[in-house]
């Protein structure tokens, strides 16, 4: 399967954003929240009452990003379902899963290419991305205390180009609602250079083996139902840099340190969190 093509994705772009289908998964996502992760929440003071920012987050727990719902839900909570902010997800979800990928783009979602960040970002909207993609919501167990943006720089580009800060969001229990055990993408890509094809012909990026809901033992990255796990969630300050603009976008020195100062920070913060919730 071919990846599609930008343009026949151009209804993602936000246009399908409803209101009205946030505000009734709302209910849902309360007894979520209340009940089965028991949210408790911390930072909401560092996002202003108005104003555009790029959310940068770590996040865990499968395809199924508990930790990821959980901060959109205290979103709404906060400052209505008109206040929008666009979550930019990895493009193959629209690929491989269509009628999730529908209702995903009624909630804010939109497929992360160029153009669609810089459109969004342009339009004076808030933007939440969360770098590390698969790798990062599928990382070992073992790294659950570790910050893993994978090395990508893009959401930094564009928060210099147009001036935006940065502001962190980073989780704490998530991981536990699936528990990876390993990844073996490696494994799996040498056997695809020896001709062994792709499923749907999609290059899966990561191909984990783990326990969890409903699959017990399982190997790839396939929807699953999240274990119930207590989950921590904190806004950070923004990180605002000293310099911005394009030519500051394209110097890739300077990218470089924008994004070691990002992943820090947000390490040490993650570091502060778990230290308060286990004492």
């Amino acid at each position: 399967m071919e990846p599609l093509p930008e343009q026949r994705l151009s209804k993602y772009r936000g246009d399908a954003r409803k209101p009205q289908t946030i505000q009734q998964w709302m209910p849902v996502w309360d007894w979520f929240y209340h009940h089965y992760f028991r949210v408790q929440t911390s930072g909401w003071e560092h996002v202003p009452p108005q104003g555009q920012t790029l959310f940068v987050g770590s996040h865990n727990g499968g395809l199924a990003t508990p930790d990821l719902f959980m901060f959109f839900y205290d979103w709404v909570q906060r400052f209505g379902p008109d206040r929008p902010v666009y979550g930019l997800t990895h493009a193959k979800i629209w690929q491989v899963y269509p009628l999730l990928a529908n209702i995903a783009a009624e909630l804010g979602a939109v497929p992360f290419y160029p153009r669609t960040a810089l459109g969004l970002i342009e339009r004076g909207h808030s933007v939440l991305v969360y770098p590390g993609g698969a790798q990062d919501v599928f990382r070992p167990h073992g790294l659950r205390d570790r910050i893993y943006l994978n090395g990508r720089t893009g959401f930094l580009r564009l928060a210099l180009w147009h001036s935006l800060p940065i502001t962190p969001l980073i989780s704490w229990g998530a991981h536990d609602t699936l528990i990876v055990l390993a990844d073996y993408y490696p494994q799996l890509k040498q056997l695809h250079d020896w001709g062994m094809p792709w499923v749907l012909g999609i290059d899966p990026e990561v191909f984990p083996i783990y326990l969890g809901l409903p699959w017990g033992l399982s190997l790839g990255p396939l929807l699953n139902i999240p274990l119930p796990a207590q989950i921590h969630t904190r806004v950070c300050p923004p990180i605002v840099f000293e310099r911005s603009g394009y030519e500051a976008s394209r110097d890739r020195a300077y990218v470089q340190s924008c994004y070691d100062r990002v992943v820090l920070t947000m390490q040490a913060a993650l570091d502060e969190l778990i230290q308060s919730v286990e004492g």
